[in-house]
């Protein structure tokens, strides 16, 4: 049965997904060259790059897109220092480590499951709190990892309690602990920690050995000053995520306000009607895009954007790459699971934005041993400018000096 609530959000968003017509509302109607550099302008791009990035030019950045997914693949760079390189040119990458992993006083991001394995700006803890408590209950995350919420939630309490007792800890130091005490196997140190995480018990103190996560309780990690703030209801956190998500896309559909941060349909579609009643949220048709979309009532629309950066495969202008196909007509696939003689275009490939369009794409590996920057392959988009090949040679350049590479 439909609740009021329910019934309400299943009518709002009825009428925003009707074509007009006579007495039906009006809808705003925007050229698919405005919806993309709407999504340009809403990403950071198109700003002059400073000529030294400093602590609140990475803040702003983090601030604007609201995450930098974290990935394990290491053979150009982490992928979560690529976003802000895209958008800022070089910085000190020790920057962002210290706002992610540094002392305390420091922090200005947390690891968490938003997108997928995120760092994420501190103040979106408390709303992100419901999906730790849910994970909590045993009512979300994955199968293999809620018993530990219910049967064997013992087990979890008693890692908890070493790491609470001796400090961080990253899972390869439960190994010693496995031989001597047998009562867990040497994957459920893995998932019982993880589910710690997901819950909100523990939390990332540091990266060890450049990727390994080291554990500890919560609170000896997030600062007191955002632990404290009130934890929102679920459906005013759950609006406040789509606002944000808003934001960081300037005009998107549904499905993708609700992806950016990996909302159900039960969970955004409400709080999609909601800032749409509140004028948050602008109903607008785009042209092509065949499905109804909504503009952040803050949107820059810009009339020209000048940008030229290299895109992380996983950066959040392309991540969703249905989205990535409507607004840059850029079909995009990561190859780096595809055997080596049936890969199209190379192994690890970032698109290569040139004003307001992707115009090529690079496979690129950093070669540390002889410390070169190299080109796997490279391949130009039908219609790229004929600056673009230069342009792209400068790029290369900024990218391996910010890495500290050569490229001749």
């Amino acid at each position: 049965m439909l609740t009021a609530g329910s019934a309400r959000c299943k009518g709002m968003l009825a009428l925003l997904d009707s074509r007009r017509h006579p007495g039906a509302m009006t809808m705003e109607r925007i050229t698919a060259a405005q919806a993309r550099r709407i999504a340009l302008g809403a990403q950071g791009f198109g700003a002059k790059r400073p000529e030294v990035a400093s602590v609140a030019h990475l803040r702003r950045t983090l601030d604007r897109v609201g995450i930098h997914q974290i990935d394990s693949v290491n053979v150009l760079s982490r992928a979560h220092y690529l976003p802000a390189f895209s958008r800022l040119g070089g910085y000190d990458r020790s920057l962002l480590d210290s706002g992610a992993w540094g002392p305390k006083r420091e922090r200005r991001m947390f690891e968490y499951w938003a997108h997928e394995a995120s760092l994420l700006p501190l103040d979106l803890h408390p709303l992100l709190r419901w999906r730790m408590a849910r994970a909590d209950r045993g009512t979300m995350g994955w199968t293999n990892m809620k018993i530990f919420a219910t049967e064997r939630r013992a087990d979890a309490e008693a890692v908890l309690a070493r790491i609470r007792d001796n400090g961080p800890m990253a899972v390869s130091d439960f190994e010693e602990g496995r031989s001597r005490s047998g009562w867990w196997e040497w994957g459920d140190a893995k998932r019982i920690l993880e589910w710690l995480f997901y819950a909100g018990h523990v939390t990332t103190a540091t990266r060890r050995g450049g990727f390994e996560r080291v554990y500890d309780v919560t609170e000896r990690v997030i600062p007191r000053r955002i632990l404290d703030l009130p934890t929102p209801p679920e459906a005013e956190a759950h609006k406040a995520l789509i606002e944000r998500s808003a934001r960081a896309l300037g005009v998107a559909t549904r499905g993708e306000l609700r992806d950016y941060f990996r909302l159900r349909p039960a969970e955004g579609d409400p709080a999609v009607a909601a800032l749409v009643e509140e004028g948050v949220l602008v109903p607008v048709e785009v042209a092509g895009w065949g499905k109804p979309a909504f503009l952040h009532r803050d949107a820059r629309q810009p009339r020209r954007i000048e940008a030229r950066a290299l895109l992380a495969p996983f950066d959040p202008l392309i991540w969703e790459r249905d989205r990535a196909e409507r607004i840059f007509g850029f079909r995009y696939r990561i190859e780096i699971y595809v055997p080596a003689e049936k890969r199209v275009h190379g192994y690890y490939v970032l698109p290569f934005l040139l004003g307001d369009r992707l115009v090529a794409r690079v496979d690129l590996k950093a070669d540390r041993q002889r410390g070169r920057l190299l080109v796997q392959s490279l391949h130009m988009e039908p219609g790229a400018p004929g600056e673009a090949r230069a342009e792209l040679e400068t790029e290369l350049h900024a990218m391996a000096a910010w890495l500290g590479l050569d490229r001749d």
